[in-house]
């Protein structure tokens, strides 16, 4: 069973993308594992679960067939994910790019570039639109 952690923000489009990448992978019916995951930041409160992007992801890869699991967390973004990846020892974390000019990376960061250059496991980073 290969397992991917799907980190998913509130971007209902990138979501699908990141999750259409997960449910193309190899055998993914009946290999893959896929976590959900959403990182509320600033005192958020919903569920993960009410949020759009979520749902989206989760109908495409129950439409293929792949089993989810959607969790939530509080926090910085990066250190999340690779927090979460960690815990439930996933053998991929799937981001969603995007583009920016290098002054919207030097001011804004980028949450998919923190997680890359940190992580102990591969990571598959999906395509974007420029913004």
């Amino acid at each position: 069973m290969y397992h991917v952690v799907v980190a998913l923000d509130e971007d209902a489009d990138r979501a699908r993308r990141q999750s259409r990448a997960v449910a193309d992978l190899p055998q993914a019916a009946r290999e893959v594992r896929a976590t959900l995951l959403h990182v509320f930041t600033d005192g958020e409160g919903a569920s993960a679960t009410e949020v759009g992007a979520v749902r989206r992801a989760s109908d495409v890869l129950n439409n293929a067939g792949v089993d989810v699991e959607v969790i939530e967390r509080s926090g910085e973004p990066a250190a999340t994910v690779l927090d979460v990846a960690d815990r439930v020892d996933a053998d991929c974390i799937c981001v969603g790019g995007r583009r920016r000019s290098p002054a919207g990376k030097a001011i804004f960061g980028s949450v998919s570039q923190s997680v890359i250059l940190q992580a102990d496991r591969p990571v598959l980073v999906t395509g974007g639109f420029e913004e």
